[in-house]
């Protein structure tokens, strides 16, 4: 008997081979019918056949589908058979059924570079191939559905042998792939000098890489942006770039040819490498090697190197060509600013690079590369960009409402929300800058646009000042939308909680670790614990209050908190006593009387509870670091100079009450700094640290069944994740799959805003 069945898949469906896929199947099945993309990046299948052939292929369907294909959902409903003959793909759709995921941009597939470096293929040293299983898709979209004539490939028609490979169904890479092509359609490379004017070469790829090697610095227009490569052995090299780029400690990312030179120049472990080869091939944090041919510039001051392996053949090549085997590959822009993706790149750049190896596809989407890092055998997202974004978050629950979410401030990241579901946009950067908030708001309208998002309340964090939540202001006021202003801590809890598929009634031990976030009480908070559901908290401890002598300018120069600490706790003179004994004056670029006003200054002082102001200071009574150059710089050398240390037994931070008396602990170090090594006080006051926070959660919560969870930039500090497991006795519940930081407090805003009754 013949029967017909309508069927709808969303998930990871566009731009990952999947209509080519089904097509094949459908001939190996004997079913006919018709396949096409939908406006919601959904795909809608219709076959016909008898009962067998059916049964077999919805199977078959969902257990050989495409390596990089996910089926999150799939709705068959049976119809009235239309005798339709054969099987087609046929035009994508605009109608929105259900919607559906975008592709992000996916690492070169091993079968397409062993095409790259087979001299006997015609895609030999070709830069730019991919097939249905690999290649750029999010940075080169301009709309859905995931069409070619949607992307920058539709600039470049299909030559005659790749438009029969697009047409052959038995083609399982090349068949219906929107983004192949070839040396003779496809995009170009150019070598460009300081100038912009083109460079005369055989090949631009092999001058480019014979340029680095010689010691220069070149441009590389790649997927989502620009990255400035350079020789990490040199340190002359690294030195000029850091003079260059106004970056005088923020470690530099690597890009390295293959495993084996990573192994060469790092230790990873298993896990790290399999973040290495995933996919997304993104930023991995792995430990330094002893005797690593890395100049110590690359990343002063830390025990990890950030490495990457090529994404794309024409990262490849370069590698290939390069004398190391690995280079420094950083975001081509400038300090702050976004990455370049045009021809922007060579008025931006100028006096950075000294040449351009560029070519003529078009970026659409800026997407910077992804970090990640390990917390235990946690991998943990630090910046969530290439091959992550714009993939959403699926909840177990689903929301009243959509939302746009504004997210933070630094490190900033949007989001739209709909159904049960939280899109998150690419990492942007930090919103001190108009060019940021162009992207910012650019990204967002991209996800409205993409998903028909309809918001009905604009959410932003609780802070009345950041740009952020002045927006939301003004876009809730033009919709005639309610706009909601998340506590950010909380946010950073709700984050956490979704990411982590927790039931929408669940009730959570909440512990924010961060730099700073606005306080409901007028100070400024950062190491909260809350007893939170997804709509409300409640503050149940926090770190104890630190002076910030001069505002934002101690969470520059922590020196400054030790002084200010130091005033209220022991008095002005003994505090200018120990402090020079220290050495701080040195370390503030106004001396002594620098010091002296921030000692004086205390007692008027901005106060905060916060984590990362915590570690800034005994960083600096360590002496490992007395100056924050990039976000997070303190407590990041502090966690590396604690590598290898011993517990220090006698040396414990107190809780009295709610209160984590971290001041207290600050002054005991002072006093014992000379007794003990610097590797074992950074680790024993990071432990305890935890431990204390997990001291205080027995103490206010009592012996309760809440599930703990941790975020917060902090919460991939691995030493006080320890401490805190150490005392709960069991595991704690950290992000997955959006950063801890501030990329992932428009994820949470987004939850509490879109579950929030509005009466």
């Amino acid at each position: 008997m013949r029967r017909a069945l309508l069927i709808r898949v969303t998930g990871l469906v566009q731009g990952v081979g999947f209509r080519p896929f089904i097509h094949r199947l459908a001939s190996r099945c004997g079913v006919s019918g018709y396949v096409k993309n939908l406006g919601g990046s959904e795909v809608e299948i219709w076959v016909e056949g008898e009962d067998g052939a059916l049964t077999m292929f919805t199977k078959l369907m969902v257990c050989e589908k495409p390596p990089p294909a996910e089926l999150e959902e799939v709705n068959i409903v049976e119809v009235e058979p239309l005798n339709i003959k054969g099987f087609r793909i046929v035009k994508s759709g605009h109608r929105v059924v259900k919607r559906s995921q975008l592709p992000p941009d996916i690492g070169v597939c091993s079968e397409c570079m062993k095409e790259v470096l087979n001299p006997e293929s015609r895609w030999y040293r070709y830069p730019f191939n991919s097939c249905a299983w690999c290649g750029p898709r999010f940075s080169m979209m301009y709309s859905v559905p995931y069409d070619r004539e949607n992307t920058s490939m539709r600039e470049f028609p299909l030559c005659p042998r790749c438009l029969e490979e697009y047409d052959d169904p038995l083609n399982e890479r090349r068949f219906h792939a929107q983004g192949i092509s070839c040396p003779k359609c496809g995009p170009r490379l150019k070598l460009l000098d300081g100038r912009g004017r083109e460079v005369e070469c055989s090949d631009p790829l092999i001058e480019a890489a014979k340029l680095v090697d010689e010691g220069l610095i070149v441009a590389i227009k790649g997927v989502g942006g620009f990255h400035l490569a350079a020789l990490a052995s040199s340190d002359e090299v690294v030195a000029e770039l850091r003079r260059r780029k106004r970056r005088a400690q923020k470690p530099f990312a690597l890009m390295a040819l293959d495993v084996d030179v990573v192994k060469r120049i790092a230790n990873p472990n298993k896990l790290h490498l399999e973040l290495l080869t995933s996919p997304q091939k993104p930023i991995v944090l792995v430990p330094k090697r002893s005797g690593t041919p890395v100049s110590e510039l690359v990343a002063p001051g830390l025990s990890t190197l950030g490495i990457m392996l090529p994404y794309t053949p024409l990262h490849y090549l370069l590698l290939l060509e390069s004398r190391d085997k690995f280079l420094i590959m950083t975001s081509g822009n400038r300090r702050g600013l976004p990455i370049c993706t045009g021809v922007e790149a060579v008025r931006e750049l100028k006096g950075l690079a000294d040449y351009f190896l560029v070519h003529n596809r078009a970026i659409v989407n800026r997407v910077d590369d992804s970090v990640i890092r390990l917390t235990g055998r946690a991998p943990q997202i630090l910046r969530r960009a290439r091959g992550y974004a714009p993939r959403w978050l699926r909840l177990p629950f689903s929301l009243r409402r959509e939302v746009v979410a504004l997210g933070a401030h630094l490190s900033n990241a949007g989001a739209v929300a709909f159904n049960e579901y939280v899109v998150p946009t690419q990492y942007v950067g930090d919103m001190d800058y108009k060019e940021n908030i162009d992207f910012l708001m650019n990204a967002i309208r991209f996800l409205e646009r993409c998903y028909r998002v309809k918001a009905s309340v604009i959410a932003s964090d609780a802070h009345p000042t950041y740009t952020t939540t002045h927006i939301a202001r003004v876009i809730a006021s033009k919709r005639e939308v309610p706009h909601l202003m998340v506590q950010h801590h909380h946010a950073h809890i709700a984050s956490a909680m979704a990411s982590n598929k927790l039931p929408r009634d669940e009730v959570v031990v909440g512990v924010a670790v961060d730099g700073a976030g606005y306080g409901l009480d007028g100070t400024i908070w950062g190491g909260e614990v809350l007893l939170a559901t997804y709509t409300e908290y409640e503050r149940v401890g926090h770190l104890e209050y630190l002076p910030l002598p001069g505002g934002d300018r101690a969470t520059r120069f922590p020196s400054r908190i030790v002084a200010g600490l130091l005033s209220l706790k022991l008095g002005k003179a003994e505090a200018l006593r120990i402090c020079e004994e220290l050495g701080l004056a040195r370390k503030l670029p106004g001396g002594f009387p620098e010091l002296r006003l921030a000692v004086n200054q205390a007692r008027s002082s901005p106060l905060a509870s916060s984590t990362g102001r915590f570690l800034d200071a005994v960083s600096a009574i360590l002496g490992v670091c007395w100056e924050r150059t990039y976000e997070g710089e303190p407590a990041m050398k502090l966690e590396a100079a604690a590598d290898c240390g011993s517990l220090i037994e006698s040396l414990r931070i107190e809780v009295e009450g709610s209160t984590v008396m971290t001041g207290e602990f600050l002054v005991e170090l002072v006093e014992c700094r000379n007794r003990h090594s610097v590797r074992d006080l950074a680790y024993t006051a990071q432990i305890r640290l935890g431990e204390a926070l997990g001291l205080l959660i027995n103490d206010e919560v009592g012996d309760c069944h809440f599930k703990v969870v941790v975020s917060g930039g902090a919460a991939v500090n691995e030493h006080l994740v320890k401490g805190l497991t150490k005392v709960l006795k069991r595991e704690v519940i950290l992000p997955r799959g959006v950063p801890s930081g501030d990329g992932g407090i428009a994820v949470g805003q987004s939850v509490v805003a879109g579950l929030k009754y509005f009466g």
